[in-house]
């Protein structure tokens, strides 16, 4: 059996997910969370073999779960299950050592099939989205990405600068430089641009 975890913050589609799963005989859903957070939880005491979880939850990102996992070296592999088609987050996913990358509007044996592969050392991965990650780079650092997050969520340069330890001079240069890569007008622009491109 192939013992199954799944992180989801929308009830009815983690409930109709754990359904259709439990109608395959070698796997198990063992548990289910509704966060990041709470999914790290259940992965430290449940010992899943794979966890699929979606990228945006509260609390704690599908892509910080999938790197904390990687970090802290727990023995599970972990497939992203999401709406978003973009390229930058599935090269993000990838850097954050995910076994596997599928959209939810795929058919649900597609799911269960892209687990048994992964289970067995594979990796599952959306094959046109396979094509488009690698058609354009993300221009941005680490700290651009993490400053324009920020920017994006209505936070002055004064509040970014407190919540990241910076100087206020750092925040706008960090800020000035994203957006002249993206080649925009603004900040709102440039985290619009940055976030279609699932460069956030």
């Amino acid at each position: 059996m192939i013992r199954v975890l799944l992180a989801e913050d929308q009830a009815m589609v983690r409930g109709a997910l754990s359904a259709l799963l439990r109608l395959e005989s070698d796997l198990d859903v063992i548990g289910t969370a509704a966060d990041g957070e709470e999914a790290w939880t259940l992965i430290e005491r449940e010992r899943p073999d794979v966890v699929v979880t979606d990228i945006e939850m509260p609390r704690m990102t599908g892509l910080e779960l999938a790197q904390r996992v990687r970090e802290r070296g727990a023995p599970c592999k972990v497939v992203i299950l999401t709406t978003f088609a973009r390229p930058g987050f599935l090269r993000r996913a990838l850097d954050a050592g995910v076994s596997g990358y599928l959209l939810k509007d795929a058919p649900a044996e597609q799911l269960a099939e892209a687990l048994r592969k992964v289970h067995r050392g594979g990796r599952a991965i959306d094959p046109e989205l396979a094509l488009e990650a690698w058609s354009g780079d993300d221009p941005l650092n680490d700290r651009e990405r993490q400053v324009l997050r920020l920017a994006g969520e209505g936070l002055s340069a004064a509040e970014i600068a407190e919540r990241l330890h910076l100087s206020q001079g750092t925040v706008r240069n960090y800020l000035s430089e994203a957006i002249g890569k993206l080649g925009v007008g603004n900040r709102i622009e440039a985290y619009r641009l940055a976030r279609q491109k699932g460069w956030l």
